[in-house]
């Protein structure tokens, strides 16, 4: 497990996104956006496997002991504790009034939220936001780059992995000095990650080829993120919001 704590949380989440213990075809689909897909697919199977044999059990027990008012204060402050990134990419890509809101969001949930277990932010209208430093290269004309699969990290594009390697410097929770608290916090958020994934479960399962549900859906979701929500054709058929775990 101690490769789960090299990178930045959002690493964990679409790394468990991808071991969702469901079944593919294996059936190469000449996707010019996905030119390893042999390869991809065999470390999806092998992702896959773990989940089976580690993280989905651990889920389900964590799930199974921990009250559901303490697993939203624990989403709560996660969000709030990454929320930086956010706010140095909204900087980057020059979204000023954003930068504001953000700034002025984090502020609020770390004090009066009580270091952001609690989100009052939200109820005076102040909305979550999510950028990346993938977004903010996009943002900038880097092009997306082939489409990859990773052993434990899942799902990415070429862009998106420059980006993580960025953001990872502002993660606070992998800056932690205490190595014990370190792997004790973050053990916490990718329980708490996983067992949000439960729900989609079934709609994994019943997808014809998983593998090319999720390579879709990370895709579509990262143009969505990227265009600040503007919806196209190519879009509408979104099933996965991969950074909202």
């Amino acid at each position: 497990m101690g490769i789960l704590f090299a990178k930045k949380p959002i690493l964990i989440i679409f790394t468990l996104i991808l071991l969702s213990g469901c079944s593919y075809q294996n059936e190469l689909t000449n996707d010019p956006k996905d030119p390893l897909e042999n390869r991809n697919r065999s470390i999806y199977a092998f992702n896959e496997n773990m989940d089976e044999a580690i993280l989905e059990p651990a889920a389900d027990g964590y799930n199974y002991i921990t009250p559901n008012f303490l697993q939203r204060g624990f989403n709560n402050f996660f969000g709030n504790v990454n929320y930086p990134i956010t706010i140095i990419n909204q900087l980057l890509q020059g979204n000023l009034e954003e930068l504001l809101q953000d700034t002025l969001r984090f502020t609020i949930n770390t004090t009066i939220g009580v270091f952001g277990l609690f989100d009052p932010a939200s109820s005076i209208g102040l909305p979550e936001h999510d950028e990346d430093f993938g977004q903010t290269l996009a943002v900038w004309g880097v092009q997306e780059g082939p489409y990859l699969m990773l052993p434990f990290f899942g799902p990415k594009t070429l862009r998106s992995l420059a980006g993580d390697f960025t953001d990872v410097l502002f993660n606070p929770l992998l800056n932690i000095d205490d190595t014990n608290l370190k792997i004790k916090t973050n053990l916490i958020n990718i329980l708490q990650d996983r067992s949000d994934l439960s729900t989609l479960e079934e709609e994994l399962d019943n997808s014809f080829d998983s593998y090319q549900f999720i390579k879709d859906s990370y895709i579509q979701n990262r143009n969505y993120k990227i265009n600040n929500g503007d919806i196209t054709d190519d879009d509408e058929e979104l099933d996965f919001d991969f950074d909202d775990f």
